[in-house]
């Protein structure tokens, strides 16, 4: 069992704040919940600098501000593991994002422990200590948490707290330290950002097999559905699913009667949703219609092209031993060959950019596409 402060009044927050704000490194995790809520209900912080290991409560401690001001200390480095759920965790509740972010899941992919690592099988490829998961479905806003639930939590930030510095050896060692921190810039970005309502409809799935008129309605239904689950703390399946959506889109419903015969939407979302949804459909904007959503994977050459792409990634990962998913994903190869069919124009891509674009501008350059 290991030793840790349970922080659950502001008085003892205030306390390991002003420690913390003394150290140099701050090995930090959270436990939510998230089921059918939009945002995750955060359960518990747990914090390590080395020396106090903390187990933060926020059901219980009223006001956090003081602790998430320990992130955005450019003095500090935050140390988590696959983070981007953490990271809108920060966003929703403390407002803030780290300023210095060491993902060492990241670390690891390029230090060759393998992509995409769970934390668990990091501690025992680092440390050979083989950690206890059996806590990993708890209810984390339960009260009280057992002392089982509470050492599971400590676990995650200890055990991390001690491989840091193999993965950092390894970082200085390859020249790559610095890569890790570009990725955890570039993973905190916009997440402060709030959603934009006018563009929810482009994630709606199969939103591209829509013309014009179909997506006017789409862009009110999915800008209505995203308010709404915004407002309500819902998960968007839960106000309406997405297949709903764009068949609501298709038949673009008159009438109560014909609203109800559409088999796409269930009784419950019918009865509860129906007359809101034929007002919105009637909002619809038809003078001044959408784009068709351009997909790029139907476009002429557009095989071949990846293909071609892939092949030179996949090279150039081998040769800087960098795994070929971190390097260049689908979405970004995606990202690169709109940028080069459009002429070159826009936002540079990311394989580009940073520690990417030091290793791959030049050979994606020789490539006929």
């Amino acid at each position: 069992m290991l030793a840790f402060q349970y922080i659950d009044d502001d008085a003892s927050l205030t306390e390991l704040v002003s420690k913390y704000r003394q150290s140099p490194l701050l090995v930090l995790d959270t436990e939510f919940v998230r089921t059918r809520t939009y945002y995750a209900r955060l359960g518990l912080i747990q914090a390590y600098d080395g020396k106090t290991l903390a187990l933060i409560d926020p059901v219980a401690v009223g006001n956090l501000s003081e602790f998430w001001s320990l992130l955005t200390e450019p003095e500090i480095t935050t140390v988590l593991h696959s983070c981007s759920e953490d990271l809108e965790v920060f966003a929703r509740n403390g407002q803030c994002q780290p300023i210095r972010l060491f993902d060492s899941q990241i670390a690891a992919s390029l230090c060759g422990f393998g992509h995409g690592l769970g934390y668990a099988k990091l501690v025992e490829q680092t440390l050979d200590i083989a950690l206890d998961k059996g806590e990993s479905r708890t209810d984390w806003m339960k009260r009280p948490l057992s002392k089982a639930q509470l050492n599971y939590a400590a676990n995650d930030v200890y055990y991390l707290y001690e491989l840091y510095p193999q993965l950092l050896q390894k970082l200085e060692d390859t020249d790559r330290l610095g890569w890790v921190f570009e990725e955890g810039e570039r993973m905190t970005q916009g997440r402060l950002t709030p959603p934009d309502l006018e563009l929810a409809y482009l994630k709606i799935k199969n939103a591209f097999q829509l013309n014009s008129k179909q997506l006017a309605y789409l862009k009110v239904l999915a800008t209505w559905r995203l308010n709404k689950a915004v407002s309500r703390d819902l998960a968007v399946g839960f106000v309406v699913k997405d297949h709903a959506l764009i068949g609501l889109a298709k038949k673009q419903p008159k009438s109560v009667n014909e609203l109800n015969q559409m088999i796409e939407l269930t009784d419950q979302e019918k009865r509860i949703h129906g007359r809101d949804i034929l007002a919105l459909l009637e909002t619809a904007d038809l003078d001044n219609l959408p784009k068709p959503i351009d997909v790029l994977a139907l476009k002429n050459g557009y095989k071949s092209s990846f293909k071609t792409i892939k092949n030179c990634l996949t090279a150039i990962s081998e040769m800087q031993d960098v795994p070929i998913e971190l390097l260049g994903s689908k979405r970004h190869i995606h990202e690169y060959l709109q940028w080069f069919w459009d002429g070159k124009t826009g936002d540079v891509p990311l394989l580009l950019s940073g520690w990417r674009g030091e290793i791959a501008t030049s050979p994606l350059a020789e490539l006929a596409l």
